[in-house]
């Protein structure tokens, strides 16, 4: 069984972010929607070491310095709740690579909105456009509808 524990990261270029467009995997919850670049803990990881991974294997880039934004509750019907490290980054090397998950593809950001992204992902995208100091969201989905928003212990 997967860890529960996952980090996600927003690595920013240009007016970018770098996005993977999901399209690869088999019975993939994420099928045809683009998210940022991040995975699962592996035994023995701390949250930097997956992400520094997880960058690494979906992208080939080296993250330099990133930033801790906020901690992600995903609450879905009967499956176990996903606890996500959400991470910024601006400094990195090196060059994509072809990622085996899907697309990777830098995308302005007043376009990131009109792609297919999961609503709560909305939220916290949103949180990190407005420079929200460190944060705690949970998100509650019932058949993939997201039906309750709680930041910092408050409802949205």
């Amino acid at each position: 069984m997967k860890s529960q524990l996952t980090t996600l990261c927003y690595i920013e270029k240009d007016g970018c972010y770098l996005m993977l467009h999901r399209t690869t995997k088999k019975n993939d919850i994420n099928h045809d929607k683009w998210i940022g670049v991040g995975g699962h803990f592996e035994k023995g990881e701390s949250p930097e070491d997956c992400l520094r991974r997880e960058v690494m294997e979906e992208t080939g880039l080296t993250l330099g310095s990133f930033r801790f934004r906020g901690i992600v509750t995903f609450v879905s019907d009967d499956a176990p709740a996903e606890y996500m490290c959400l991470y910024t980054a601006e400094n990195v090397s090196g060059e994509t690579i072809d990622c085996d998950e899907g697309t990777l593809e830098w995308v302005p950001l007043e376009k990131i909105d009109t792609l297919e992204l999961w609503e709560g992902d909305r939220v916290f995208l949103r949180l990190l456009r407005e420079n929200e100091p460190f944060f705690s969201l949970k998100l509650v989905y019932k058949n993939g509808t997201l039906v309750e928003k709680v930041l910092n212990g408050s409802r949205l």
